[in-house]
């Protein structure tokens, strides 16, 4: 592939805008750690949750979803579309509980839910296991996918590719030393304009070639199942383009387990990580949940019709692609479809995918090392220029500890196994430590290491695949972490009341806690949050089959699913409105 003199125009004034915009709020993230790992908590909802949807927009994000749709159909992508149920949850349960919780890190709440050795021990592995070793793991596999991107387009020998991809986080890890979450957030949301204007420029140029004839083409030559909207229940689908075939246990295990049961970097049952950190960052609580709904619903409804456009036509364009290969035909759609300019811009698109993600983990990351064990185990009491100082330093060594993570790292493949598997059995605990007072640091604890047995048992000892290995993991971790709940000593009462005090989460489970600060008005109204997570559950599902309904031409049906997605959202806020907000701001 060969960029003309306008690609490399386009590319390089990208850049210069993002390197322009970490200068520019560098000399504000310096001002705090406050500052530099949550933008002086007042952020608006929309640049908190446009910068949540980029994140989650990586370098690999549109050639895993050609290989689901290239392998199993449009229903393929109901391996992530089922999340949105949690995403929900964190949207009207857990978002203003974060933003009211006050820290400065969601690793941080443990020692001010928990008390006693096990809760700092808590947080310190927490620190070091989240913010070096799992996100560096994460970093690796894009750094991987955008090292296939580069050999895709530009034919880099494997044995050099990985120095142009040190050269892309490198400048990456510097604006983000300088400019912090400030400079992180805005330049999310400049690159994912960017890579959304990209990736919609493709869908249209391949739509429109001659050997595709556009939508009608596409759906005369490709099969039926290949734009089914469901998995095949019972069934086992095989072969390009055919639907997504489940047996009932697994889709079970999808739709009624994995989003609740299991925590995944981004996607942790009652928010966590860089979610739980832009949540933290909003303005009050009204924009913390705000972000998180608008969060939810674009990466749900806005992104995928693009990518998965693009991926149907890549079985037409290079139907020789074999199954491993299918996720380059993206890759390979730009490198021989697109004209001059619009090459660059959809490089520039990748660029901007890749830098958006990996601008978070270093930010996020660091903010585990330096506020979570560097200043709680090693040196505390130091100024905050200090501690500025410390970060930024961190932030370079991260991007250095996760490039020695991606030389040694074989397949993305292997990864996402891993961190699925590891983090079964979670997410309950994750969402009762909000709401039920018993719960402690050893529940936790033993929440995190009871997968790992599980895990080696049915790798050992059954024939058992995911997902209907969430069955015995997740029984398996709940019946652990039950057991150690009852087994040891509760959280202290000082620190109960402490928490309760500040975050009052309200409801039965905290009644005991409750009881001894009557001043203290919890929350309440519970039943009317829950009647907007169906609401929003709703939203999501019909203005995403809407959209694609409309697109493939049943226009009548999709304006009867954005009806009701409309109806949802207008019973959501006029909720929210008739309660003035009370359910999410104090």
């Amino acid at each position: 592939m060969h960029l003309q003199p306008i690609d490399w125009l386009l590319i390089v004034l990208y850049f210069v805008a993002s390197t322009a915009i970490g200068i520019y709020y560098s000399r504000r993230a310096g001002r705090s750690t406050v500052e530099f790992f949550l933008s002086g908590r007042s952020l608006p909802w929309w640049l908190a949750g446009t910068s949540m949807v980029a994140t989650t927009f990586a370098a690999d994000t549109p050639l895993a979803v050609t290989e689901l749709v290239t392998t199993k159909g449009i229903a393929g992508n109901w391996l992530w579309w089922n999340m949105a149920s949690g995403g929900m949850l964190t949207v009207f349960f857990f978002a203003r509980l974060w933003r009211r919780s006050g820290v400065l890190t969601d690793v941080e709440l443990t020692e001010l839910r928990y008390s006693g050795k096990a809760a700092s021990f808590l947080r310190g592995f927490r620190a070091l296991y989240l913010g070096v070793f799992m996100n560096c793991v994460i970093m690796g596999w894009v750094n991987l996918a955008l090292a296939s991107i580069l050999q895709g387009l530009f034919g880099i020998p494997a044995e050099r590719v990985l120095w142009y991809v040190v050269g892309c986080m490198a400048l990456v890890a510097v604006y983000s030393a300088m400019s912090g979450l400030w400079g992180v957030v805005v330049t999310d949301v400049f690159q994912f304009v960017i890579a959304m204007g990209g990736t919609i420029v493709l869908a249209v140029v391949v739509l429109s070639l001659p050997e595709v004839g556009g939508i009608t083409g596409l759906q005369q030559k490709l099969p039926a199942s290949s734009f089914q909207f469901l998995p095949q229940i019972g069934e086992d689908g095989h072969g390009a383009g055919t639907a997504l075939g489940l047996t009932i246990s697994a889709f079970f295990a999808y739709i009624a387990i994995q989003w609740w049961a299991s925590s995944y970097p981004g996607a942790e049952p009652g928010g966590g990580g860089y979610v739980a950190q832009r949540m933290m960052s909003a303005k009050d609580e009204k924009h913390s949940l705000l972000a998180t709904l608008w969060f939810t619903v674009a990466h749900y409804c806005l992104r995928p019709w693009p990518w998965i456009l693009t991926g149907l036509v890549t079985l037409v364009l290079y139907p020789e692609l074999g199954d491993a290969d299918k996720k380059l035909g993206y890759v390979y759609a730009m490198r021989d479809h697109l004209p001059a300019g619009f090459l660059g811009l959809l490089v520039a698109a990748f660029l901007a995918a890749y830098m958006s993600t990996i601008n978070t983990h270093l930010n996020w990351g660091t903010s585990y090392l330096i506020n979570d064990f560097y200043r709680r185990f090693m040196k505390s009491g130091r100024s905050e220029k200090h501690y500025v100082l410390v970060s930024r330093v961190a932030t370079i060594g991260m991007m250095v500890v996760s490039v020695i993570v991606t030389a040694n790292m074989q397949t993305i493949t292997g990864a996402w196994a891993f961190i699925l598997e590891a983090g079964a059995g979670l997410g309950l605990v994750l969402i009762l430590r909000w709401y039920w007072w018993r719960v402690n640091a050893w529940s936790e604890i033993v929440a995190m290491i009871a997968p790992f047995v599980a895990i080696a048992f049915i790798k050992t000892q059954t024939g058992i695949q995911f997902p209907e290995s969430l069955f015995v993991i997740v029984a398996f971790t709940t019946l652990c972490w039950l057991g150690a709940t009852f087994l040891t000593k509760p959280t202290d009462e000082a620190t109960l009341v402490t928490f309760y005090r500040r975050v009052h989460p309200g409801g039965l489970l905290w009644r005991p806690v409750a009881n001894k600060v009557p001043d203290v008005q919890g929350d309440s109204g519970f039943g009317g949050l829950f009647l907007n997570w169906l609401a929003g559950i709703v939203l999501v599902y019909t203005a995403l089959f809407g959209t694609g309904k409309v697109i493939f031409g049943d226009i009548t049906t999709g304006l009867l699913l954005y009806a009701i997605a409309f109806a949802a959202g207008w019973l959501i806020y006029r909720d929210l409105s008739k309660r003035g907000w009370s359910a999410v701001t104090r």
